[in-house]
């Protein structure tokens, strides 16, 4: 037998990948990869950027110090209640502030969700605003109604039936994307103006929910005292904080649970992250879509009810036009963008949004340090740098990838 007998029989040489079909991934696909590389460091240069632009604006527009005007907006939104240094008036101060800020950020941990979770699925919700206003209809008409109920079966039938509604109310976009191909945004954006102008018709003088003790005022009945959320720090005549903000943490728990510890949310990924492979792995896409938006709905449904129960208590015309105009439900686009889509993401963009707004505010916000009637303008400002940046920071990771491809093998 000669040497050559004797050596084992070479490999099949691997098949050539540019012979096999290409599964393109879609652009959330892509998007997530991104996210991925860019880690902590992405949305934290994002941050910066956008308040360092921010800065450089109000030391050209208005000669102020931009350090000394962030240091008063980090004063007004209370979060130097954290310093144990700061006692006596200036605590209480600060106690106060940080209630404020903490909720509205509660609000806007919920429609950001709203939209990070659609965002997952490869979905975009732009719908946040008639959701959150579906579930404030419903929780402003329950809410005023059964008022000899137990308080917790109110509180818990005003939630539920506020999230269900906002739920409904996505799951009309999230059908039409998933029998027809209707593209989410045109169907949301247009479901946003159904629920406002609906909203206006409801309490206009004279609509069904207006409230007949007021007859020329446009405004729904108050909330009973027993569907109010309880306050647990603060006091309630002053709006203090109440328990919602717990079930936005809540919240938080059950998105990063559904994402990451169940099959929904293993589809839900997969089809954010590449349709057409999804569909192959007998995975149904429009399935998913469908809840991908209805969950999203329920977020932001479940933020509409927690903002009636918690601090406002009715609505009137004015509200649900300032809603459309761009209430915190656009906000939350933002939210989700810089968080990254993620559960802490999320959190921390909601605590940062929320605190630019209670600290510019116009009670909070040292008049000698900076304008209040300009500290909104800043606010709207930084809002807007943040997703400018957000679609900045990816076109860097990609041009980083791209150096790295064509870096010859060593």
């Amino acid at each position: 037998m000669s040497e050559q007998d004797e050596l084992p029989p070479s490999p099949t040489p691997p098949p050539d990948p540019s012979g096999l079909p290409e599964v393109k991934q879609s652009v959330l696909g892509r998007y997530q990869v991104a996210q991925k590389a860019g880690g902590l460091i992405a949305p934290v240069l994002t941050a910066v950027l956008a308040f360092f632009v921010g800065g450089l604006v109000v030391l050209i527009t208005t000669g102020s110090n931009p350090l000394t005007t962030y240091r008063a907006i980090f004063d007004g939104a209370g979060f130097n209640w954290f310093f144990p240094w700061v006692t006596g008036l200036e605590r209480a101060n600060a106690a106060a502030n940080m209630q404020q800020t903490l909720i509205y950020t509660t609000t806007l941990i919920l429609t950001g969700l709203a939209v990070a979770f659609a965002f997952r699925c490869g979905l975009f919700n732009i719908g946040g605003t008639g959701q959150y206003i579906a579930g404030a209809v419903m929780a402003v008409w329950i809410g005023s109604s059964f008022p000899g109920m137990n308080s917790f079966l109110h509180i818990m039938l005003v939630v539920v039936v506020g999230a269900i509604f906002g739920a409904l109310w996505a799951g009309i976009a999230g059908v039409l994307k998933a029998t027809v191909g209707a593209h989410e945004v045109i169907s949301t954006i247009m479901l946003n103006w159904i629920a406002v102008y609906a909203g206006i018709f409801l309490f206009s003088v004279g609509g069904p929910l207006q409230d007949s003790k007021q007859a020329f005022v446009p405004v729904s009945s108050d909330v009973v005292e027993g569907a109010k959320l309880p306050v647990f720090w603060g006091d309630p005549l002053l709006q203090g904080l109440h328990i919602g903000f717990f079930v936005a943490i809540g919240a938080l728990v059950v998105y990063w649970l559904i994402l990451n510890r169940t099959t929904l949310g293993y589809g839900v990924r997969a089809v954010g992250f590449n349709p057409e492979a999804a569909r192959y792995s007998g995975i149904s896409v429009p399935k998913n879509y469908f809840l991908a938006m209805a969950i999203s709905g329920a977020f932001a449904g479940l933020a509409g009810a927690i903002d009636i129960l918690g601090w406002q208590f009715r609505l009137t015309t004015n509200d649900v036009q300032a809603l459309g105009a761009g209430g915190v439900a656009f906000i939350g686009i933002a939210v989700a963008l810089l968080g990254r889509n993620t559960a802490v993401g999320v959190f921390l963009a909601a605590l940062l949004f929320a605190g630019l707004v209670t600290g510019t505010s116009t009670r909070n916000l040292d008049p000698t340090v900076f304008k209040p009637e300009l500290a909104s303008n800043l606010t709207l400002l930084i809002q807007g740098l943040v997703v400018l940046f957000v679609g900045a920071d990816i076109i860097v990771l990609w041009l980083i990838a791209r150096m790295r491809r064509r870096r010859p093998a060593t």
